[in-house]
C-alpha cells in the first residue's frame, strides 16, 4: 500500500443476522428456558432459525493522507456500520482494511465509557481504548477538561450525565489523541453550537496539521464545508464515490418525493400525487443551498387522478431537527385555481430567506379545500441556508406571505397575487 494512503479497503463487508435465537447459553436458566421454548414451539431444542442480511457489502476504496471525507446516505445504509468496521469495533465478515496512522474514533454517544464510572475514571478508560497510556491522560487531563467544559461534573459518575455531557467529554478525549485519523458519527448533533463550533474548528486545525477525517453527517452543510469527497452508500454498497457537489445531488435525489412521515391517506386510491420538486435560485437554477435574504423558487409538478376543485397548495419548510418553522399556502380564488385534473405545474417564490445556518427540508402537501381532506404530503427536498455570519443557533420562524404562480409555456413570468401564510 503506497505511504500516502491512510485508509483502503478492499471487498470490505459485514453480514448481520435478523429474528436470532442463539445456541449459546451462559447459564443453567438458559438451556432451561430455550428447551421448554422448544417444546411448546413443537420443535427442538438447540437450533437457530434466522435470517441473513448485508448492512456493508463490497466496499473498495482508498483515502489518502490529509483528505477529508463526507459518509453519507439514507438511514439503515451501513454509514456506522463502515466506521465500527475501520475502527475495530465490529469485525468484517468480507474483506479487509488497512489503517496507517495513529485513529481516535468517536462512534455512538457513551462509546467506551461506563456508567458506572466517573468523568475522570472514563476519561482514562475511553484513553486507554483509544491507545493513550497512563501518563500520556495524566500529561494532557487539565487541558481535556477544560476542553469539555464540565470541570464540575469530572467526578460524577458518567450516567448522570447529559447526552451532551457525553459528547463533550469523548470528543475532549479523542481530541487530545492527537490522531492522524479521526472517524466522526453524526455525534456532534448532540452538542449545543458553541461546542459544535468548537469541534469544527479542532477539525480544522486536524486538517491543516495533514490528519484525515472520515465525517458521518445528515447535514450537507456540514459536508458540503468539511468535504471536497464523499462516499455515498444505498443499501450497504458504494454507489458514487467522488466530488462532493455531485454526491449531494445523488443522496439529495433519492431522499426527495418520499411520503412524509405524518401522512396517512385513507382513501382507497390516491387522488392526487406530487411527481417532481424542484428547489431554483431566483435565476431558475436549481439550487441546494441559499443565502440569508435571498428568495427560493419552489416548482411543484403535480397529477391529480380526478377533479380536484380550489385545491390548496402548501409548502412546510422543517429545520433539521424536526422544528416546523414555517408554511407557504395558496390562497385558491387569489390564485385561481378553480379545478386541477390531470398534470399540472404551481409554483411559490417565497419571500426573502431570513432563517439562520442550517439544513431545511421543503413538504408539500395538498388539500381539497371543499372538504378539508389532505390529499399528498411529500418531501420535495433538502436545502441549506448560508448566514453571513455563522455565530447563532438561534431559531429564526416567519410567517410572510409568498407569490404564487401557474407557469404557462408562453408566460413563464406571470406572478398571481400574494397569498396569505399561515400564522
Amino acid at each position: 500500500m503506497s505511504q500516502d494512503i491512510a485508509i483502503s479497503a478492499r471487498n470490505l463487508g459485514k453480514r448481520y443476522k435478523r429474528n436470532a435465537r442463539i445456541d449459546k447459553h451462559d447459564s443453567l436458566r438458559d438451556v432451561l428456558q430455550e428447551s421448554v421454548g422448544a417444546l411448546l414451539r413443537g420443535g427442538k431444542a438447540g437450533k437457530s432459525s434466522y435470517e441473513t442480511f448485508w448492512a456493508l457489502e463490497d466496499a473498495n476504496f482508498d483515502i489518502r493522507r490529509g483528505e477529508n471525507v463526507g459518509i453519507v446516505g439514507l438511514n439503515g445504509a451501513g454509514k456506522s456500520t463502515l466506521l465500527k468496521v475501520l475502527s475495530r469495533i465490529t469485525t468484517p465478515t468480507t474483506g479487509s482494511a488497512r489503517i496507517t496512522g495513529r485513529l481516535g474514533a468517536l462512534l455512538e454517544v457513551g462509546t467506551g465509557f461506563h456508567q458506572e464510572l466517573t468523568g475522570r475514571e472514563n476519561t482514562f478508560l475511553y484513553g486507554a481504548i483509544l491507545g493513550m497510556g497512563r501518563k500520556e491522560v495524566e500529561s494532557k487531563f487539565d487541558a481535556i477538561v477544560d476542553f469539555a467544559e464540565i470541570g464540575e461534573f469530572i467526578d460524577m459518575p458518567v450516567k448522570r450525565y447529559s447526552s451532551g455531557m457525553y459528547v463533550r467529554l469523548a470528543f475532549a478525549v479523542a481530541a487530545h489523541l492527537d490522531p492522524d485519523i479521526l472517524l466522526l458519527d453524526e455525534v456532534l448533533a448532540v452538542g449545543d453550537f458553541a461546542f459544535q463550533r468548537k469541534c469544527m474548528n479542532f477539525a480544522r486545525q486536524l486538517e491543516q496539521k495533514g490528519s484525515t477525517i472520515l465525517f458521518v453527517s445528515h447535514n450537507m452543510f456540514s459536508i458540503k464545508t468539511m468535504c471536497e469527497r464523499v462516499i455515498y452508500l444505498k443499501r450497504g454498497r458504494v454507489v458514487y464515490d467522488g466530488p462532493t457537489d455531485e454526491g449531494l445531488k445523488l443522496y439529495e435525489n433519492d431522499s426527495r418525493l418520499q411520503d412524509a412521515p405524518w401522512f396517512q391517506d385513507d382513501s382507497a386510491k390516491a387522488s392526487m400525487a406530487i411527481t417532481d420538486v424542484k428547489l431554483l435560485d431566483e435565476n431558475g437554477k436549481e439550487a441546494g443551498v441559499f443565502d440569508f435574504g435571498s428568495r427560493m423558487k419552489v416548482r411543484i409538478h403535480y397529477r391529480a387522478f380526478r377533479p380536484i376543485e380550489k385545491p390548496d397548495f402548501r409548502v412546510g419548510i422543517n429545520r433539521s431537527d424536526e422544528i416546523h418553522c414555517s408554511t407557504f399556502s395558496t390562497v385558491a380564488d387569489k390564485v385561481d385555481i378553480p379545478m386541477v385534473q390531470g398534470e399540472g405545474m404551481i409554483e411559490l417564490r417565497t419571500p426573502p430567506i431570513q432563517l439562520v445556518s442550517d439544513l431545511y427540508t421543503a413538504t408539500i402537501s395538498v388539500r381539497e379545500r371543499s372538504y378539508g381532506r389532505l390529499l399528498c404530503a411529500q418531501i420535495g427536498g433538502s436545502f441549506h441556508v448560508r448566514h453571513p455570519v455563522y455565530a447563532s443557533n438561534a431559531f429564526g420562524v416567519y410567517h410572510e406571505s409568498g407569490e404564487w404562480r401557474v407557469p404557462q409555456p408562453e408566460q413563464l413570468s406571470q406572478t398571481v397575487e400574494t397569498a396569505d401564510g399561515l400564522r
